[in-house]
């Protein structure tokens, strides 16, 4: 090898960039945030000064060590294992998060803390949902997809370090828009409250991410796409698409934190439920079907039930799940037809939502008996039961006079719950089983009788919680609408709080029950972790494809 090799190989060009852009931008933000008067700008440029700073200390050492140089012959794996750590480190922080602020609910006299608002339900509740959603989930996404398309394409990431960027990136904004709320840095608005600083940086992770999959998939060695890399790409597309316009808004200046959205009015309406209800259908149903589409047929050892049916199901919810949003502004300015578009659109997709639950639960065919002995391949399919649940109540939902009914109820909340807890917690719960032993090269898990407490106590605590929340919210929804015979409301709000004070002890226990099933993965993966490898090499990208085969017996 040449001495010009050996110094590209020492000092790649990439690591070398990104140590740059890591000083220079703490160069600006230092000098931004001294001419700032805003002290919740500079509160924000603290965090990521320090992110930019550990990334550049990161870099140096990496350079220094040598511990950039390529490797083309093997998948990248490290990054992977990192996300899969992350995955569960946000996961008990979100669910903690979610705790505390049910026992709020539950208990206010106990647990409202006047002298601490950063701990109160109205800014620990976006904390929770955000930490749940988007640094939970998406890290589990991020994570899996870049275990997927390698196999699937036979291709080291592309990217250099760029993957290591996605991810240390996305930890970075998780960061700051978690501590930003803890400090009232909010635009109020449902799953898109990062301030303007935060999102920018976002958009920046995330054409990286795109970059990374898609150069992914173009130097592939496998020339067939499995389907699971079309969910994939088309939740990262999409959810890019949302952000850039939901997240459109014009700083109060370059030194504030503050700005103000380009939309107003209705259209503000309007935009808002398009971006919220698709965060849900491409954030939390896109890129969990590519889960599903590939572990479910890798754990049972069995091809998918009907390629040709993955392939409809994905057109049909992509061109579907776009226009269902408005079904969350029934009974608002915006114009009738608009509504029962949203509403229409949302009764369709309950088809291609039960055609993919379908599938992937006909894959097991030839392999029930995995159910009795496997309780990974258990959990993969109970959350599919309550994915196929929870694509059924929202279409119901979503109808006009019943959504007069549950709107703003406790039903929504279970709904909601159903989803998130059930069919996201449960394939991620399941997906991360998986990966642990191949990531780490063990030839099995710790214990999987600890895996079936987990299964049995999180499923009792899900059971619980969306019970607990169908009650509360038919109650709620019943005693709004109850009119004495001199036509005045029958009961205060304050009386539809008091009387679901049951139901809310029900959902704290559902949700510590949940939380503690969650700990008992994280005891037991680490368990895993530990145990003697069953093969110290890491996978060459000549191993045999790590999909299930394309080809579908049933046809």
């Amino acid at each position: 090898m040449t001495p010009v090799a050996n110094r590209e190989a020492y000092a790649p060009a990439d690591s070398v960039g990104y140590l740059v852009a890591c000083l220079f931008g703490a160069l600006v933000l230092t000098f931004a945030m001294a001419k700032s008067a805003d002290p919740l700008f500079r509160y924000e440029g603290y965090i990521f000064l320090a992110g930019l700073m550990a990334g550049a200390v990161m870099l140096a050492i990496g350079l220094s060590n040598d511990a950039f140089r390529p490797e083309p012959g093997k998948y990248m794996d490290g990054v992977i294992r990192a996300g899969v750590i992350a995955t569960m480190f946000w996961g008990v922080a979100g669910m903690l998060v979610g705790v505390v602020i049910a026992a709020q609910l539950s208990f206010p006299n106990i647990f409202y803390l006047p002298d601490t608002p950063f701990l109160n339900f109205g800014r620990l509740r976006p904390l929770h949902t955000s930490a749940v959603i988007f640094a939970f989930g998406g890290n589990a996404l991020i994570a899996t997809s870049f275990y997927v398309v390698q196999r699937t394409c036979r291709a080291r990431l592309f990217g250099g370090l760029t993957p290591w960027f996605v991810f240390w990136g996305y930890q970075l904004f998780i960061l700051t828009a978690a501590l930003g709320y803890l400090a009232g840095v909010t635009r109020s608005q449902e799953y898109a409250e990062p301030e303007w600083m935060s999102t920018l940086w976002l958009v920046i992770v995330w054409v990286a991410y795109l970059l990374v999959f898609l150069g992914t998939i173009w130097k592939r060695r496998e020339p067939h796409i499995y389907v699971a890399n079309w969910f994939y790409l088309s939740f990262i597309v999409t959810i890019a698409i949302l952000v850039l316009f939901n997240n459109a808004e014009v700083p109060v200046s370059l030194l504030s934190h503050r700005s103000y959205s380009v939309w107003s009015g209705v259209q503000s309406a309007m935009v808002q439920w398009w971006y919220g209800h698709n965060a849900v259908g491409f954030f939390l149903t896109a890129g969990f079907l590519a889960m599903m589409y590939y572990f479910i047929p890798k754990r049972a050892e069995r091809p998918i039930y009907s390629y040709r049916l993955s392939i409809v199901h994905f057109w049909a919810l992509i061109f579907i799940y776009i226009w269902a949003g408005p079904h969350h502004l029934h009974y608002t300015a915006l114009p009738q037809w608009t509504q029962t578009l949203g509403m229409t659109f949302s009764i369709m997709l309950w088809m291609p939502s039960w055609g993919g639950m379908i599938n992937g639960l006909m894959t097991l065919s030839g392999a029930w008996d995995k159910l009795r002995t496997d309780p990974v391949i258990r959990m993969l399919v109970v959350s599919l039961a309550f994915y196929g649940m929870s694509t059924f109540e929202g279409p119901v939902m979503s109808i006009r006079t019943v959504n007069a009914l549950s709107h703003y109820t406790d039903w929504t909340i279970g709904h909601v719950h159903s989803g998130a807890l059930g069919w996201v917690g449960f394939v991620t719960f399941g997906s991360v089983y998986c990966l642990v032993p191949w990531l780490w090269k063990k030839p099995r898990l710790y214990s999987n009788a600890l895996v079936e407490w987990h299964f049995w106590i999180a499923t009792t605590g899900i059971l619980l919680y969306i019970t607990s929340m169908w009650v509360s919210g038919i109650m709620e929804g019943l005693m709004w609408r109850e009119y004495t015979p001199q036509g005045f409301l029958a009961y205060s709000f304050a009386e539809t709080v008091s009387a679901r004070h049951v139901e809310n002890i029900v959902r704290l226990c559902g949700g510590l029950m949940y939380l503690s099933g969650v700990l008992i993965m994280i005891y037991n993966l680490w368990r895993t972790a530990r145990m003697p490898a069953a093969e110290p090499a890491p996978s060459p990208l000549a191993a045999p494809l790590a999909a299930a085969p394309a080809a579908a017996p049933a046809e």
